[in-house]
């Protein structure tokens, strides 16, 4: 009974003392704001003290994507500041350092653990939904955009000024501009146009001492590092200045489904011989899921294919009849549009749907857990069926994403960016579940792993590779409030690969305190 007494007495010492530490800093920090904003931008009626009211849970969810993350760990989060001018960011940078409180940056809420809202350290979320300006240049063909914005506002924007331009990034419309640029998000333009970060031409960033950045301040190397190797590393992503591309008034895109009794397995497998070679104008993802069999109470899985091809689609017929003849393409599956309106076709909108949607930011998180992987040669038809057998176990919404490589994806060299997955991939892998009952969490959590371990023997090894804007923790981690350069080595040579020792000189150089910091954050190191 002592002992629980006295270790009970030490509990509370502690959670006094950390809240003796974290209150006056608070004050300080609520105070270095407004000491250091103007009149003319005010920030008070940017910040939200972390308390339990209605106010501040809807700002804390209005970006939280991840239902395991929706209740604030009010312990630790003391604020979220939702800037709405430059100075605000400079402020909350500088104010956090200053009071020793960690920042967790939020563009659009997408990160896949929550680490851009949550922290086991006293912190607060910088969110910068309010910045969210797009100018495009028809005439240069570039636009600058700002980090909060979204990809749908990005291509509506572009909509707007012409109809033969675009963007080559994602296609779920609600996924914010800064994050995603910053960790080389890729889209169905990337055979044909490489990846987001291969068209950023200049960038705008609030450094660790609070200065705004362009290129030419910040310098190449930094330019380089953000470009790939995630901008929460280095500093607050404010802008993007981006090339747009040039596409013909004419796409054609297709969504086919192949069940395993309609020889699914055959297709995924003779795809993967393909979808490499295809012509660069062609993107085909695979996305087998599991779908309702034809008998009561039967389930299956279904190989469901969805291509985008840059041009009409008689020449994508003569394509796919002479490379995957097997699938049985018929020329009605096939429907021509414009680029924008592809846009609302992958993001799964029924045709005739008005572009205004793509404006929309719903707050309607869902339960889910992401993993990656990159396939080097093809999986046998044995190993598929493997992983047929494990998804069929899965109580819950399940499905991998093939996404195929090739084109210009093998010309641009691996050191380009910093995002390094370039040349020797066929696709890169998303694995995905989603359940609705929080007492499902810990089962479809496990059930993640072991997919992931029956994969392993058909994915890349030393190091088993993985993408960063499909953030997973399980592949290592530090805790929130250090740094540990060999735990660090481990999830970093993954996402980045050789890029990973220019990435720790990067941060070295340019935030040598490690200010920004987060689990998956880059270790400040001087490779001599």
């Amino acid at each position: 009974m002592k002992e629980a007494l006295s270790v009970l007495c030490l509990v509370l010492l502690v959670s006094v003392l950390e809240a003796a530490v974290t209150k006056p800093k608070f004050g300080d920090f609520i105070g270095c704001l407004r000491y250091r904003t103007s009149p003319e931008n005010p920030i008070t009626d940017a910040i939200s003290i972390a308390d339990n009211t209605t106010t501040f849970l809807s700002s804390y969810l209005s970006y939280t994507k991840n239902k395991r993350y929706s209740s604030p760990n009010f312990k630790k989060l003391l604020a979220i500041v939702a800037a709405k001018h430059v100075s605000h960011v400079q402020a909350t940078v500088l104010c956090a350092k200053t009071n020793g409180i960690q920042l967790r940056i939020r563009s659009g809420g997408h990160d896949l653990e929550g680490l851009s809202y949550r922290s086991s350290v006293p912190f607060v979320i910088l969110d910068m939904f309010n910045l969210r300006s797009i100018t495009v240049d028809v005439s240069s063909k570039k636009a600058w955009v700002q980090a909060g914005a979204t990809l749908g506002e990005l291509y509506v924007k572009i909509n707007e000024a012409s109809q033969t331009l675009a963007f080559p990034a994602g296609v779920c419309p609600t996924v914010g501009v800064g994050g995603h640029i910053s960790g080389g998000g890729y889209g169905n333009l990337m055979r044909k146009f490489g990846i987001t970060v291969d068209h950023v031409v200049d960038a705008q960033l609030i450094d660790v001492n609070g200065k705004l950045l362009n290129r030419a301040t910040m310098g190449e190397d930094l330019f380089w590092a953000i470009r790939g190797g995630g901008g929460a590393s280095f500093g607050v992503i404010l802008s993007w200045k981006i090339n747009l591309v040039e596409v013909p008034k004419i796409l054609t895109v297709f969504k086919v489904n192949k069940t395993l009794e309609q020889g699914g397995t055959d297709v995924l497998y003779k795809w993967q011989l393909v979808a490499t070679k295809f012509p660069d104008d062609l993107f085909m993802r695979a996305w087998p899921q599991i779908v309702n069999g034809t008998k009561r109470g039967e389930r299956t899985i279904a190989v469901v294919l969805y291509a985008q091809f840059l041009g009409p689609a008689d020449k994508l017929m003569a394509i796919m009849n002479q490379s995957l003849p097997d699938l049985g393409l018929k020329r009605e599956d096939c429907h021509e549009m414009s680029w924008f309106n592809t846009t609302l076709f992958w993001a799964d909108y029924p045709v005739g749907t008005p572009k205004s949607v793509l404006l929309d930011r719903p707050t309607n998180p869902g339960f889910f857990k992401s993993k990656s992987d990159y396939v080097k040669t093809p999986i046998p038809k044995e190993g598929l069926e493997k992983l047929w057998k494990t998804m069929l176990k899965f109580n819950n919404i399940v499905w991998m994403q093939f996404n195929p490589y090739g084109g210009v994806m093998d010309r641009i060299p691996a050191t380009a960016t910093a995002f390094p997955h370039r040349k020797g991939n066929m696709f890169k892998v998303q694995y995905s579940t989603t359940w609705l009952d929080a007492n499902a969490t810990e089962t479809s959590l496990s059930m993640m792993k072991e997919l992931y371990e029956v994969a392993e023997p058909y994915v890349s090894s030393n190091p088993r590779e993985a993408f960063f804007n499909y953030r997973d923790i399980d592949i290592g981690s530090n805790p929130s409030s250090e740094t540990d350069v060999d735990e660090a080595k481990i999830y970093g040579y993954k996402y980045f690969l050789g890029n990973l020792k220019r990435l720790m000189q990067v941060k070295a150089k340019y935030d040598p305190e490690n200010f920004f910091k987060n689990e998956q954050s880059i270790p400040p190191v001087r490779v001599m």
